[in-house]
């Protein structure tokens, strides 16, 4: 072969290595259809992160009532309590008062001997009649308080069962999104990630127990895009609990949570991600990261957790997830984690 024929048999095979390694990077790499949709129509996805949002807040407001009737049962007890004691002191002065035998500064000056025992007297009576007084607006007030209260435990009983009807339609809503998207089948059997340990803190709430809307305003250490503040905290979080593989967060393209910051894809690799099944330490490691993730689901602000053809969602727990064929598209060599 003389020496042009050869160089340019060489390049060929270099470009066609070229081409060929990329293409293996490129199904290796979740993307925006395979690793959000699996494939499927964005509007079943939308429908999924809309009914895991609205479970989740939901969730915490129904949690925030709870805590606020056993706060208001214990305040509830005490003031009633108080009441009862009161309430006999109240009508001891009252039936005084009914049978005409209650102190007052007229009997005192009729009654006195002299102007000095009348002044001691006045005193005294005055004293009597203050504490008295006292009594009685004290009584009044701790009724106020506990009928003001028994108002407050019948609202968040109102509100628990308003919360309970969202989790139900959230429910049944991620349901319906899933057996649409392909997946949604119970996967009960065994194997499943367990045994994660709850690493974290409490991320703040708004009042009422629901997560504040975030943007993506931080930026995104993994990529040159950005986070959301919750997505940068839980990707911190995970570094903490020794989950630092390889991964990427923001993405521009396709839809779901990457391009809004509130995403992130581990790869079980620890370098990048590999266009293959897990097995082995890395199967183990994608195993942890996940058990992990739903241990520290309700601190963190997690809405769902992807691994291994499964999804995990805090009002189904593990089902089936409907991918794509493709080692990123069914989550077999990455772990996604999708935030409020």
């Amino acid at each position: 072969m003389s020496t042009a024929p050869r160089r340019f048999f060489t390049l060929l095979v270099t470009a066609v290595l070229l081409v060929t390694t990329f293409s293996d990077a490129a199904r290796a790499e979740p993307s925006g259809g395979a690793d959000e949709d699996g494939g499927q129509n964005l509007t079943v996805r939308q429908a999924l992160d809309k009914a895991t949002a609205e479970y989740n807040d939901a969730k915490g407001r129904l949690d925030k009532s709870v805590a606020d009737q056993a706060a208001i049962g214990d305040q509830m007890a005490k003031t009633q309590a108080r009441l009862a004691e009161l309430q006999v002191s109240a009508g001891a002065i009252a039936n005084a008062a009914y049978r005409g035998n209650r102190v007052s500064m007229v009997n005192v000056m009729i009654g006195a001997q002299d102007p000095t025992d009348m002044m001691h007297n006045m005193v005294t009576v005055e004293y009597m009649l203050q504490q008295q007084n006292k009594q009685l607006r004290e009584t009044a007030e701790a009724q106020r308080t506990f009928d003001q209260q028994r108002k407050d435990i019948d609202a968040a009983v109102a509100n628990q069962q308003a919360q309970l009807k969202v989790l139900e339609a959230s429910k049944k809503a991620a349901e319906d999104a899933l057996k649409k998207a392909g997946g949604g089948a119970d996967v009960s059997g065994g194997g499943l990630p367990s045994g994660g340990k709850v690493t974290t803190n409490n991320v703040p709430r708004n009042s009422d127990g629901s997560y504040p809307k975030e943007g993506c305003t931080l930026k995104d250490p993994t990529t040159s895009g950005c986070q959301s503040p919750r997505t940068t905290n839980m990707l911190g979080e995970a570094r903490k609990a020794g989950f630092t593989h390889y991964t990427s967060c923001y993405r521009s393209g396709g839809g779901g949570d990457h391009p809004l910051g509130k995403a992130c894809d581990f790869s079980a690799n620890a370098s990048t991600f590999v266009n293959a099944r897990a097995t082995g330490a890395d199967k183990t490691y994608g195993d942890n990261l996940a058990a992990w993730g739903v241990a520290n689901q309700k601190n963190l602000g997690i809405k769902y957790v992807i691994w291994y053809k499964r999804i995990w969602q805090p009002s189904t727990g593990w089902k089936s997830y409907g991918g794509d064929g493709t080692p990123a598209g069914d989550h077999y060599n990455h772990v996604h984690i999708s935030m409020q």
